[in-house]
């Protein structure tokens, strides 16, 4: 006999979000209040209670259908509590949000990817930063090249198996530079910056630099003249006109990756400069000097990106 609902046997959720999570072929879900899992996520929120609006899973929670035991076993494992394995499926599984709470999600790490990239790109030729207007401007004719040569591909599809010629065969290389489609909220900010940051560079749709690390290399004097290792690895040598030139000395193998010195000077027995650097060539500097110099000598950041301003 079908059951009739009643307003005594119904569960009626309000200010939901849902997370779901696939394990052992079947989806579970636990109905949770909004805003609450990204701060129990974050730390913020340390009571489950505040977090959970019913404290049981679920294989659908708009139609109030609870998981049996024996899947839950099944999929988690045999022992586990309810708890548990609500602690689990908050932890791992996926947050469902509405349209507008989505919306604000990616509008927040929008903003926060362009003010990072703005930060730390530069026009090479002035040194001074972009707004934070250009840069999106900049992303979005890539995020709108991407899409169409996209779409050209797949219009293309059965053509696939012709070589490429002409303009074609010199425009294949491009495949492998980094493209830009977009932001999502599925990844972090801070790594999709560093993706908008290398294709900006790759394509130059304005002219972008990265801007460079102010550093401070301080090194006994009386390791400055030993020879590199010829183990060192690559190490700043630069080639130029098929010839690989590889600094003789400690102390020209370090000025080798500062671009520009600021001063140096020898301050009793230790030898300083100061002077900006390639972010890219901040590690390979740090590691060389631990190695060359076992721990005698070190590498201080005076400020992360340097640019000027208006």
């Amino acid at each position: 006999m079908p059951q009739i609902q009643q307003p005594s046997n119904q569960i009626k959720l309000t200010n939901v979000s849902l997370v779901r999570l696939k394990k052992g072929k079947k989806r579970f879900e636990i109905a949770c209040y909004k805003n609450k899992v990204m701060e129990w996520r974050s730390g913020i929120e340390t009571d489950l209670d505040n977090v959970l609006q019913i404290p049981n899973v679920f294989l659908n929670v708009s139609k109030g259908q609870t998981a049996p035991r024996e899947d839950l076993e099944k999929a988690f494992g045999k022992g586990k509590s309810t708890d548990d394995i609500v602690l689990e499926i908050l932890k791992k599984g996926e947050l469902q949000v509405g349209e507008k709470e989505r919306a604000a999600q990616l509008q927040r790490v929008h903003n926060e990817v362009i003010g990072i990239v703005a930060s730390k790109l530069v026009d090479p030729r002035t040194k001074r930063v972009y707004t934070s207007g250009m840069i999106e401007k900049a992303l979005d004719m890539l995020s709108s090249q991407a899409h169409a040569n996209a779409a050209e591909k797949s219009a293309a599809g059965s053509g696939a198996g012709t070589p490429a010629t002409g303009d074609d065969a010199e425009a294949k290389p491009r495949a492998k530079e980094h493209n830009w489609t977009g932001v999502v909220t599925t990844k972090s900010a801070k790594s999709q910056a560093l993706e908008a940051m290398k294709a900006l560079i790759s394509y130059q749709p304005i002219p972008v630099a990265r801007a460079r690390m102010r550093l401070r290399v301080s090194c006994p004097t009386n390791i400055l003249k030993q020879s590199v290792k010829a183990a060192g690895g690559k190490g700043p040598a630069a080639e130029e006109d098929g010839e690989q030139k590889i600094p003789g000395t400690v102390k020209d193998k370090i000025l080798g990756y500062v671009e520009q010195i600021e001063s140096q000077d020898v301050i009793g027995s230790e030898w300083e400069v100061v002077g900006f650097v390639e972010p890219g060539a901040f590690k390979a500097l740090s590691d060389f000097i631990g190695n060359e110099t076992k721990g005698q000598g070190r590498v201080e950041v005076l400020d992360m990106a340097v640019t000027h301003e208006d």
